[in-house]
């Protein structure tokens, strides 16, 4: 079936093939299961690269794909095997170490990460490019107009941005917009990062010397469905609000010092009500609504320190973020 896939023949733009030990830019892109799209992003992305007349590479992640999409991609490297550079999972790890994968095997003086659903189309990295020539070592980026997505995920996202703003020192416009670009200090200062569960962006907002945010298109899907649900972006949320700030412990514990407070209180006053009135039965009820309140309070906090404790736990099993099965490439890492 893959020889089959690379005896087919697809269109391609008449791009330059020699050799580039050490390019200007590094193209990052993880894909899972993107076969219907990987022809029309390799076609505009060549296209719109040879036209900012830099150096550049494609490095692509095959995230464990299920469909033909490691076929496709070949096809693409058979043709220019000096700027397709493709890692292939041995299973799916997921979108984030995809993009760390990518980070790690780059030979860029810059790097510029993307999705390959097209949703920010590739000819918006002439914006990234301008800013890189002001002189910023990280550019970030946000979505334009009325984003093309199912509007849980518009206002899921939105809820997001501001929950994350209110609690971390990280402003950020657009987490999920992923087209950025990374000055290659920054991106070796991100992957020697311990956290196993690192959130590239904000890792360099934090590391970024001089940074600045600019708005993309946003366009629809071109082909295929998204692969990130509501449960993705839960995790994602849960990763940034606990790999970067102490503030939801600091709030509990406060809220529990509050909660303790009026609980000594509403004692002292059953004390002094059955001293003085005798006992009652008629405020079992609100008792044990009392109670439940502060068990759920117990339980909401438990499971919170559980997210700080499991991403220590993350870190000491020392797992491998990725696996790789194969690198197709021509040239060393730089």
């Amino acid at each position: 079936m893959l020889s089959n896939l690379l005896e087919q023949k697809v269109p391609q733009p008449e791009i330059s093939t020699k050799k580039m030990p050490h390019p200007e830019l590094s193209i990052v892109i993880p894909a899972y299961n993107e076969e219907p799209n990987v022809d029309e992003l390799c076609s505009r992305l060549l296209a719109v690269l040879e036209a900012t007349h830099r150096t550049f590479e494609i490095v692509v992640v095959n995230d464990g794909s299920r469909d033909h999409t490691l076929g496709k991609l070949l096809q693409w490297r058979e043709k220019y095997p000096s700027l397709f550079r493709i890692l292939d999972f041995n299973s799916n790890f997921g979108h984030h170490n995809a993009l760390w994968a990518g980070f790690e095997h780059i030979r860029g003086d810059w790097v510029i990460s993307m999705d390959a659903d097209l949703q920010t189309p590739p000819e918006e990295i002439p914006k990234l490019l301008e800013k890189i020539d002001q002189g910023y070592d990280y550019i970030g980026s946000w979505r334009l107009g009325k984003r093309q997505d199912a509007k849980w995920r518009d206002w899921a996202s939105k809820i997001d941005n501001r929950f994350r703003s209110r609690i971390t020192d990280i402003r950020m416009t657009d987490q999920g917009c992923m087209l950025r670009a990374y000055k290659r200090s920054i991106v070796d200062a991100i992957i020697h990062c311990g956290d196993y569960t690192a959130f590239i962006p904000a890792l360099a907002y934090k590391f970024a010397a001089r940074y600045t945010e600019i708005g993309m298109q946003h366009a629809p899907r071109f082909r295929g469905k998204t692969k990130y649900g509501l449960y993705y972006l839960l995790r994602t949320h849960f990763d940034l609000m606990t790999g970067f700030s102490l503030v939801p412990l600091q709030v509990f514990t406060l809220f529990g010092f509050a909660l303790s407070g009026g609980c000594f209180l509403l004692v002292l006053y059953m004390i002094g009500r059955r001293i003085f009135l005798g006992p009652e039965a008629e405020g079992v009820f609100t008792l044990f609504t009392i109670l439940f309140l502060m068990v759920s309070v117990a339980i909401v906090g438990i499971g919170l320190i559980g997210e700080y404790v499991g991403r220590t736990y993350q870190i000491v099993q020392g797992r491998p973020r990725y696996i790789l099965r194969q690198l197709y490439d021509t040239q060393p890492k730089s």
